[in-house]
């Protein structure tokens, strides 16, 4: 197995063995959120490979006690005091965070979640973005904006595109950790195994599928998702602007200052 870092950044590792590549997130003092250079960084990777022709499935992982916890809310709350009030970073980070999950789905390879702890937020936006999960059984998994003021709309663009409609939103309105056992039987993830096996298991199955016709796996995937996915584009651009919007909410200021202050939020009204 070769590693090589990607784009020359300490967030995210690559791994290489057999056609199989390894993409993991290498910030565990975080939860991995995914702030604006993380976003851009997986970007920059999905790109690459798209164009390298060894590369014929991807695992995506993350390290530490969360797979994902979702945009960093430290960074988010740093660019109110910004001239505009953050406005013009918002717009950025949620179109940013658009395209990767676009670029996920647009990849001619398949990608596959390997999920140990929590992905919440943006993070279980990318479990449902993927083409298959994997799931540690303590792996927990949420939509939680509403706990803190900001609904999660982009997130329930992939979920509410993976799992039946009444759960992407009872994931949403509730806000509340489900455990992989209830993701599985949603259809967020395939398959729950023991904790700690979620990467030996996706990267298994990896090597399943990387035995298959390359070209024949990338015409299936365009198709498929060409075929139930048509208003993709146009969804996370509702769902970006809807979120710039929710930001801009005294409510969401003040559920997010409460989030990292640790004290419950006072909402008004």
């Amino acid at each position: 197995m070769s590693v090589s870092p990607v784009s020359a950044s300490p967030l995210v590792r690559r791994d290489d063995d057999a056609g199989v590549v390894t993409l993991t997130l290498t910030q565990p003092h975080n939860r991995n959120a995914l702030g604006l250079t993380m976003i851009d960084t997986l970007i920059v990777a999905m790109a690459d490979i798209a164009r390298d022709s060894s590369a014929r499935v991807i695992v995506l992982a993350g390290e530490g006690p969360a797979f994902s916890a979702g945009h960093d809310l430290r960074e988010i709350q740093a660019h109110r005091a910004d001239s505009d009030g953050g406005q013009a970073f918002y717009e950025l980070i949620m179109a940013r965070c658009s395209t990767l999950m676009q670029a996920i789905v647009a990849l001619p390879k398949p990608v596959i979640a390997a999920v140990e702890g929590v992905a919440s937020a943006a993070g279980c936006q990318m479990v449902a973005a993927c083409d298959l999960a994997i799931a540690g059984e303590a792996a927990r998994f949420a939509l939680p904006g509403v706990n803190i003021g900001l609904f999660c709309s982009s997130p329930l663009v992939a979920v509410g595109r993976t799992i039946a409609r009444k759960h992407a939103m009872e994931m949403a309105l509730t806000g509340k950790l489900y455990p992989a056992a209830e993701a599985e039987r949603m259809g967020l993830v395939n398959r729950v195994v023991a904790t700690g096996e979620a990467l030996g298991a996706a990267r298994t199955l990896a090597a399943d599928i990387a035995a298959r016709s390359a070209a024949t796996i990338a015409i299936g995937k365009r198709v498929f998702n060409d075929q139930i996915e048509e208003s993709l584009a146009v969804a996370y651009s509702l769902a970006a602007k809807a979120m710039v919007e929710n930001l801009a909410e005294p409510d969401c200021a003040e559920g997010v200052a409460a989030f990292l202050e640790k004290r419950p939020p006072r909402w008004s009204a």
